[in-house]
């Protein structure tokens, strides 16, 4: 799972398009991003999505644009309006 995470991490670091806040939500932006680098994004009950990983399982994202008091058991893509950069926090095991 940490290989595909960095894989995410480079995905949302370095996307195919820039975040633009005015045009699209940020969950609509990271989910375009993964699925043009060939994720499969699937609905999540209790986060915004999830990505499937190969072989089974799924790992479960929120996002935010403000990264105060994020819940340590979960992946959070968050993005820095003053620095306007995304950025993948993830889920601490």
């Amino acid at each position: 799972m940490e290989k595909v995470l960095k894989v995410i991490e480079d995905v949302i670091t370095n996307p195919p398009i820039p975040h633009e806040p005015y045009k699209q939500s940020l969950k609509n932006w990271a989910m375009y991003c993964l699925r043009d680098r060939g994720f499969i994004v699937v609905y999540a009950q209790k986060c915004d999505f999830a990505v499937e990983v190969k072989g089974g399982g799924k790992l479960y994202f929120k996002v935010t644009n403000n990264a105060v008091d994020l819940d340590d058991n979960i992946n959070w893509i968050v993005w820095d309006g003053a620095a306007k950069n995304p950025s993948l926090i993830p889920h601490v095991q």
